[in-house]
């Protein structure tokens, strides 16, 4: 087995990875907002056949550049318009991110380390189930972390030639055609800091850095360059006026405590975020190569944490670059435990029995919340929320099992642990994380996401296709262009209005086909004056109305 997994260790990875990421990714709909958002802008670039030009509801989207908006495009040629190949492109970046993990831990470590760090990622909560999503941060986030490798591998001293740094230039280049300037800004942050670590042995390198720069701006323009030749400077002018709007107020009602990313990460990669604290130092048997390599991912961890502490806008994947230094250095912990090198201390078992436990309850509790509403109902005083329960859902009252298996399998790792069988222990710790999620994901999300979207989004996909109008009243929501498939003509852009103007003309004006509007319960009395205009049903949260023509 051990000869196996040596000599074909890539396609035992794909094969592996393949299996856990890639069955039942359709099964459930994509969940508003991030999820839908990309996909619909992948949807109407297919639409209008621009695939030069992010849009949303047809008009200019200048959040997000387009790299993975293209790799979903690409996969809905390939698998249709759907949840699957929205998703898909994620999958596949989950996969050539654990080779990757794979390849740097051998090289750098040996092959034990490698498979080690690949089961530590894998096997976290949130890096694996990010894999599974459809939202932009997984490619986003590997191009950042190559960056930052390839400029760890430049100031190597055996390192001769200047490849690493141009490819560090590339991929930050990459990441910028992903998401935007951070892409650009924390390699070239970790690459000044990585520099003051290492400056008794190098002088400052400005022709590295130069080429660094000089790459990641030849790589960008690929795409702004053009931009700005087809459509001149708006689009960009948009896009900056965007990003120091993130940086400067909590965008969307994301706003939140400066600490809020120093509590995400270390629930959320539980079970690693257990093990990472203890190489922050320096341990005796890292080597020279491997402890550089260990100080640019706490150089990357701390620039993470500190940029986007400050930024006004939190939200929960934004520090999710930080899932990569995490993992190494619990993978790093963990390995030395494993070759006895350390021990499982009081800090470790009472993080994985606390954690372990918060998750226990939680996906125990989830499922017996909705099984049971009817219990629940009383106690409950918002109306929104009251719908969501109401939803008429097949639970079969067997789901908590799921939480209750990851209990077992929690207690019989630190079992093992105690007894101090350290492999079997940790192994079984972090592969509990994947037999849950594989378990929860297609089994309870479904049903979940029934609740708190499902009335809607059914509605929607009821009236696919047919030539109506459509719009959501009082909250913000990109499904209702998705599952309706909305086509040009129906945008305000096709008629000629701004956002504003259209909504009004919507609600008020003499409109030429009939109307559906979708707003939550507790406002349906802000629209039920609306001239001409009928409520349809309410359900799930939601009220549906129809507004006809005056002749109709």
């Amino acid at each position: 087995m051990k000869k196996l997994f040596s000599q074909n260790a890539y396609a035992v990875i794909i094969f592996i990875a393949s299996l856990i990421l890639i069955p039942l990714l359709g099964r459930v709909h994509l969940f508003d907002w991030d999820e839908i958002n990309f996909a619909e802008c992948a949807r109407e670039m297919i639409a209008t056949g621009d695939y030069l030009r992010v849009q949303i509801d047809y008009q200019p989207f200048w959040e997000k550049p387009p790299l993975f908006i293209w790799a979903q495009v690409l996969s809905m040629k390939i698998f249709g318009i759907n949840e699957f190949a929205s998703r898909l492109p994620n999958a596949l970046i989950g996969i050539i991110t654990l080779m990757v993990l794979f390849n740097i831990g051998k090289k750098v470590f040996n092959t034990e380390f490698g498979w080690t760090w690949c089961l530590v990622y894998l096997g976290s909560f949130l890096p694996l189930f990010y894999f599974r999503s459809g939202i932009i941060d997984p490619m986003f986030n590997l191009f950042m972390f190559l960056s930052a490798y390839f400029i760890y591998k430049n100031f190597l001293p055996q390192n001769k030639n200047r490849t690493p740094i141009l490819l560090a230039g590339v991929f930050s280049g990459l990441a910028v055609l992903t998401k935007g300037p951070v892409g650009f800004l924390i390699p070239s942050i970790t690459f000044f800091i990585f520099w003051i670590f290492n400056r008794k042995e190098i002088k400052f390198p400005v022709l590295d850095a130069i080429l660094f720069v000089i790459t990641t701006v030849f790589v960008s323009l690929i795409w702004f360059g053009i931009e700005i030749i087809s459509n001149g400077t708006w689009f960009i002018n948009e896009f900056i006026k965007y990003q120091i709007r993130l940086l400067i107020t909590g965008d969307a009602g994301h706003s939140g405590p400066f600490y809020y990313h120093f509590v995400i990460l270390l629930i959320g990669c539980f079970p690693a975020s257990i093990f990472a604290f203890n190489h922050f130092r320096k341990g005796k048997h890292i080597e020279n190569d491997q402890n550089k390599l260990r100080i640019i991912m706490i150089i990357l961890l701390a620039v993470v944490l500190v940029i986007f502490s400050i930024v006004r806008t939190k939200i929960i994947h934004y520090s999710s670059l930080a899932y990569y230094p995490i993992t190494f250095l619990s993978t790093i912990t963990i390995y030395d435990i494993i070759k006895e090198k350390r021990k499982v201390n009081a800090g470790h078992y009472a993080g994985i029995i606390l954690l372990g436990l918060i998750y226990s309850v939680l996906l125990i509790a989830l499922p017996l919340a909705f099984i049971y509403q009817n219990k629940l109902m009383p106690y409950i005083t918002d109306d929104f929320v009251k719908g969501n329960l109401s939803m008429n859902v097949n639970w079969s009252g067997l789901e908590y099992l799921i939480g209750v298996l990851f209990l077992i399998l929690l207690i019989v790792s630190v079992v093992f642990l105690f007894k101090q069988q350290y492999r079997k222990g940790l192994y079984l710790l972090f592969l509990n994380t994947i037999i849950t999620l594989s378990l929860f994901l297609p089994i309870v999300a479904p049903k979940v996401e029934k609740h708190i979207q499902g009335a809607p989004i059914a509605f929607y996909e009821s009236i696919a296709g047919e030539d109506v109008y459509l719009n959501v009243l009082g909250f913000k929501s990109y499904a209702h262009l998705f599952y309706s498939k909305k086509q040009y003509k129906h945008s305000s852009k096709a008629l000629g209005m701004d956002q504003d103007g259209y909504e009004k003309w919507l609600k008020e004006g003499e409109i030429d086909k009939p109307v559906y509007f979708v707003c939550k319960v507790q406002d349906q009395n802000d629209y039920k004056t609306l001239p001409n205009i009928e409520l349809i049903k309410e359900e799930g949260g939601f009220a549906f109305f129809k507004r006809l023509p005056k002749n109709k």
